[in-house]
């Protein structure tokens, strides 16, 4: 992980699927957790969706407040 990766996570949104344009960050846990049950995608989309998962599964979602745009 690069401390970059972070701020992609609140700029980014989700570029396909149910959640479609929806940012990353604010994407459901179940979802998450869906992806790390069934793989996640290749790529740098696939690592960033499992870097919110390990976020969002250890409760630290609040790290990524102040990186967020008003």
């Amino acid at each position: 992980m690069q401390a970059e990766d972070l701020q992609k996570l609140v700029d980014r949104c989700m570029p396909f699927g149910k959640y479609q344009g929806r940012l990353i960050a604010d994407l459901p846990g179940d979802y998450l957790n869906w992806f790390a049950r069934e793989g996640f995608p290749k790529g740098e989309i696939g690592q960033l969706l499992q870097l919110m998962h390990e976020i969002d599964h250890n409760g630290l979602s609040d790290l990524l407040t102040p990186l967020r745009r008003p």
